[in-house]
């Protein structure tokens, strides 16, 4: 596992350890939208050199899908929504896995960020290469750092 840093303006870390070794940009940092909800976008770039694909497939690497909702997870964490405070995976409520993310795809994932009385929903679409990759929704709570 490795020390991952978010890239953008603060470069602050995001979290201490994880399976992805690629960094989360903030393409567009979390901005309140007219349905009350906050939304945000971040990319990140899935490397040949990721440490999880010499085992998913030998001779023909995937990114695994867990892999997958670690980006969105590590996507939230750096595009909270303001005033959130620091936030804790607390569930993943639904997952649905699309198409394949290769290595070289260069992942955008859209966040959405709706508060509630359990902590913050976020619903992700992740968009690889090809298409769609997954849509996941995910909560969050407030409290220490994941």
């Amino acid at each position: 596992m490795s020390r991952v840093r978010a890239a953008g303006p603060a470069d602050a870390p995001v979290r201490a350890v994880s399976p992805v070794a690629a960094p989360v940009r903030v393409v567009r940092p979390p901005a309140p939208d007219a349905g009350g909800r906050t939304a945000a976008a971040t990319t990140v770039v899935v490397g040949a050199d990721e440490p999880v694909l010499p085992g998913h497939y030998p001779g023909f690497p995937i990114f695994p899908g867990v892999c997958v909702i670690e980006c969105v997870r590590l996507s939230a964490l750096a595009a909270p929504p303001p005033g959130a405070g620091p936030l804790t995976l607390a569930e993943v409520e639904s997952t649905r896995f699309l198409s394949p993310v290769f290595p070289g795809d260069e992942l955008s994932v859209e966040l959405t960020w709706r508060d509630g009385a359990a902590g913050w929903t976020c619903t992700a679409e992740v968009t690889g290469a090809r298409a769609v990759a997954a849509r996941v929704r995910a909560r969050f709570t407030t409290g220490e750092e994941s």
